[in-house]
């Protein structure tokens, strides 16, 4: 059974632990152990026992909900030493609000057209081009026009009556940088632009916090990230007024933010979280990171050609804070190389979210673990799984090459795909030299290159295309003959495709339609993965 099919691939596993996890294996869904950190993709962090405390807690009444968004922006405000606080429904909800509140200035005959904005003012907002990401999604919903800058020049000149707000995500990075905080406030402030700070994965910092202290007008954070709170709720923090007016966006409130409702249990788990990372002993929850490291490591280098390094946190850093841990071993000597292991430790039980590399520039290979999300006893768990993989004797390392090439698929293809509730019609255009692949894939709305093998009869073949800072992923896989293709299609994050069928157009055989920047020969096997990869965000 492929475990992209059905959650009921993974059979509940018995143990001491299995007490703890039955409510998800009940019905087949097998929990993971984190070593990769906060990706939402699988859960992003444990709450705190305080904030499932709080939860509970507020089940148990009722409140006027607006009367509680005030208390709340006040106790906040109190702890942080920000002007003001807001408790979101996630990160990316709150830097939505946030943007309709700089669209509306909390004039709700304003708010209730978004994202119909004719006949409005403030309709723009800036980026600085290596700050565009997937995430800024939550801005474009509200139907403003994205400026994007790449020099502190531009920032300025793009700078006009239709301004809403500047956007950037946090980064590490000296005030003197070409574009850094500071000089862009130092820009916007006078101009009253208000500044957005996107600060989702990060630790944080009150009393003062490092962005509102640099000139942002708003910071936003993730509460099940690092902050270990509600999963599905945020941290807003800065200037009042933008604050009340991005609450006056939100649900309970009818209009654009009426879809992200945050419950009044998420609001006080916020809040809790909130004190509890204020008290939170930071130095020695990163000491056990790396004593956790330590016995993975030691226990592993018993294995010959095996050697680990654990880096602790770096100082100063704030975003995805964690020590890592990277295992290194020759994978003539073990017969496995990193990324087979990555693969199986997420597909059987107990599950291990963890990164798998191929072949370094020393020919070593291993695997990588992170630390923020990891919990009593894990480092046990994981210790025996990839001591057990690593020390047997019969591992079988993915082959270096490929069989002699079956089928001939140079040429121009007509392709029918059938999606999860709609059919499409693509094309490729396609070079075959020996097993390598390459080409150009037309989409419905893009040509993008596309590269792969022949492995025998099989096929293996990969384009992205890039969107808005979105990347949409196609890997065709299925078996060929000199007339037709068939098989299947993982689309990354954004799951499988029922399926392809693809026709060779005899007619339109000399056409080539490929972009001058071609994928590059793969270097290592290309594959599409045994089970459902636990590690996107």
């Amino acid at each position: 059974m492929n475990p992209f099919d059905s959650v009921s691939a993974f059979q509940p596993r018995q143990g001491a632990a299995a007490g703890e996890q039955n409510i998800f294996q009940k019905i087949g869904v097998e929990p993971i152990i984190n070593c990769r950190g906060t990706f939402t993709m699988i859960g992003g962090s444990i709450e705190r026992p305080e904030v499932t405390e709080a939860k509970v807690a507020a089940s148990k009444f009722f409140v006027q909900v607006d009367e509680l968004a005030f208390a709340a922006g006040q106790r906040l405000a109190e702890l942080t030493g920000a002007e003001w606080g807001m408790v979101p429904c996630g990160c990316a909800a709150g830097m939505k609000h946030v943007t309709a509140a700089c669209v509306s200035g909390g004039n709700p005959e304003r708010l209730v057209r978004i994202p119909d904005l004719r006949g409005l003012e403030k309709t723009e907002v800036i980026i600085p081009r290596g700050h565009r990401n997937t995430y800024d999604a939550a801005i474009r919903n509200i139907g403003v026009t994205m400026i994007v800058v790449d020099t502190l020049e531009e920032l300025i000149g793009a700078i006009n009556s239709k301004t809403a707000m500047i956007y950037m995500v946090s980064r590490a990075e000296p005030a003197d940088a070409p574009l850094s905080l500071e000089r862009i406030a130092a820009v916007a402030k006078p101009l009253n632009i208000p500044i957005l700070v996107d600060a989702a994965a990060e630790d944080l910092t009150v009393k003062p916090n490092v962005h509102l202290a640099k000139g942002a007008t708003v910071v936003a954070y993730s509460g099940g990230k690092a902050i270990c709170g509600p999963q599905n709720a945020g941290l807003l923090l800065g200037d009042k007024d933008i604050l009340l007016s991005a609450w006056q966006a939100s649900s309970p409130h009818h209009g654009t933010g009426r879809d992200n409702k945050v419950s009044k249990t998420e609001v006080m788990g916020m809040i809790a979280a909130v004190e509890a990372w204020i008290a939170r002993d930071h130095a020695a929850k990163e000491r056990e990171w790396v004593t956790w490291f330590e016995n993975i490591g030691k226990r592993l280098s018993t294995i010959n050609s095996v050697t680990y390094t654990v880096t602790p946190p770096r100082e100063g850093v704030l975003n995805n804070r964690a020590a890592r841990l990277a295992i290194s071993w020759d994978p003539d000597v073990l017969n496995i190389y990193g990324t087979q292991v990555a693969d199986e430790l997420a597909t059987t039980a107990p599950r291990i979210a963890l990164g798998g590399s191929y072949i370094d520039a020393n020919g070593m290979t291993g695997v990588n673990i992170g630390g923020s999300q990891l919990q009593p006893g894990n480092d046990v768990v994981i210790a025996d799984r990839l001591f057990a993989i690593l020390s047997r004797s019969n591992n079988e390392k993915s082959k270096a090459g490929y069989d002699a090439p079956q089928v001939n698929i140079a040429g121009h293809w007509t392709v029918d795909i059938e999606f999860f509730s709609s059919r499409g019609r693509h094309a490729f255009f396609l070079e075959q030299d020996g097993n390598l692949v390459s080409g150009s894939h037309q989409g419905e709305f893009t040509t993008r290159a596309i590269s792969g093998v022949v492995d025998g009869n099989k096929i293996i073949l990969t384009s992205r295309e890039s969107q808005n800072s979105m990347n949409v992923p196609f890997t065709f896989h299925g078996t060929a003959t000199n007339d037709g293709m068939e098989g299947g299609i993982f689309m990354g994050e954004y799951l499988n495709a029922k399926g392809f069928t693809a026709t060779r157009n005899r007619r339109q055989q000399n056409q080539n339609a490929r972009p001058e920047n071609q994928n590059p020969t793969p270097s290592s096997p290309i594959r599409t993965p045994s089970g459902r990869p636990p590690f996107s965000s």
